[in-house]
């Protein structure tokens, strides 16, 4: 069984949410895109275990942030900033939004595996 390592997802989600900001602006939506990838990657060469633990670690930054932003836009429908909502995350429905969660959270999986070989690269053999 995978333990938690609920400050390294912490870490990653902050991670996350500074690089998306950054490179959102210097590159548009992939810049968002690349700036999420790597901080999941950054988490599972973080976690220094196993690819099921990076994978693992990985896919809950993905929910927990796709939770979070879905949350957060909301929020700003609810209170009639709707137009800044969708230049956000152009998301408009409940079952769009589950499918986007669904998909942050398998890019997320794919990235802390990645990070996880990288960092099992890094290791020299026993």
């Amino acid at each position: 069984m995978v333990e938690i390592k609920w400050t390294t997802v912490k870490r990653g989600l902050l991670l996350s949410l500074i690089l998306w900001l950054i490179l959102r602006e210097v590159a548009g939506d992939i810049g968002g895109v690349i700036g999420f990838v790597v901080a999941t990657i950054v988490v599972g060469y973080r976690v220094d275990e196993d690819y099921k633990s990076g994978a693992i670690h990985g896919a809950l930054v993905g929910m927990v942030g796709g939770i979070i932003g879905g949350s957060i836009i909301l929020i700003l429908y609810l209170i009639g900033l709707g137009d800044i909502a969708k230049q956000l995350w152009p998301v408009t429905g409940v079952i769009e939004a589950i499918i986007v969660i669904i998909l942050y959270a398998t890019v997320g999986a794919i990235g802390g595996t990645i990070g996880s070989a990288i960092e099992k690269f890094r290791q020299p053999p026993a």
